[in-house]
């Protein structure tokens, strides 16, 4: 028996968290004898995103501490699957495609998976600013850590939950995407590959600073690879007693 956590984290994301719930093919994994869960990181929303994912059934923990790697590290915590697939509430990853992922990840042995947006972009759901920060961002990820990567920005992974306790996360903010990347795919004993997916035009308002955001990420690629970042705190499985499930 396989169990699938499906972890999102959101914030003020009233418009897109149903459709992205409503994606989540839960008769196809109910057809291959597959457990679900689902799990909701809610920053504190102002909207109504939090009554919107409980009514399509899924978990919702609160986390007051703010941060996209944060809120992550948080459902990771309290996620119980064998296999962990992760995603944005705009509706711009996949969902429906997550049954072919797992069966990949299964069939192949794989550990991790990263999906790759560039490889089946549709017209406007990137910007051509994004389009070349991502590249940037990307093509220093591979120099400084040779790591081979095309999109070290994607937010749709799908991997082993065995894995977490082999590799450091110390990004509690957007370099958290690029963080996990690079300890999956430098870790001999993960067996890591990216693939093509679909990443479609955002549904909601855009949260992300853009420039900010994007030098953050960068200056934390150099601070990861000379050495300059702080050792996390542990954080094992269920330990988190911060956020509150509702």
């Amino acid at each position: 028996m396989v169990k699938i956590s499906v972890v999102i984290p959101a914030m003020n994301e009233e418009e897109g968290i149903g459709p992205t719930l409503d994606a989540i093919p839960r008769a196809k994994i109910t057809e291959r004898g597959w457990d679900l869960e689902v799990i909701v990181v809610d920053g504190e929303s102002r909207d109504r995103t939090v009554p919107i994912a409980k009514e399509k059934g899924a978990i919702v923990i609160v986390e007051p501490r703010k941060g996209y790697g944060r809120a992550y590290k948080t459902g990771f915590a309290r996620a119980t699957g064998d296999v962990i697939v992760t995603g944005d509430a705009d509706l711009t990853y996949p969902f429906e495609d997550i049954v072919e992922y797992v069966d990949m990840l299964l069939r192949e042995n794989l550990d991790f998976i990263n999906g790759n947006r560039f490889g089946m972009l549709e017209k406007g759901a990137m910007s051509a600013k994004h389009k070349v920060g991502n590249a940037i961002l990307t093509g220093t990820c591979r120099v400084l850590f040779f790591v081979n990567v095309k999109d070290s920005q994607s937010g749709m992974w799908i991997f082993r939950r065995s894995i977490l306790k082999d590799i450091v996360i110390t990004s509690d903010g957007m370099p958290m995407s690029e963080e996990i990347k690079i300890e999956a795919f430098r870790n001999p004993r993960i067996k890591a590959k990216e693939i093509p997916i679909k990443y479609k035009v955002r549904v909601g308002e855009v949260k992300l600073a853009s420039w900010k955001d994007g030098r953050r990420n960068l200056f934390f690629l150099f601070r990861k690879r000379f050495g300059l970042l702080e050792k996390p705190k542990p954080e094992p499985a269920g330990a988190d007693p911060t956020p509150s499930a509702r």
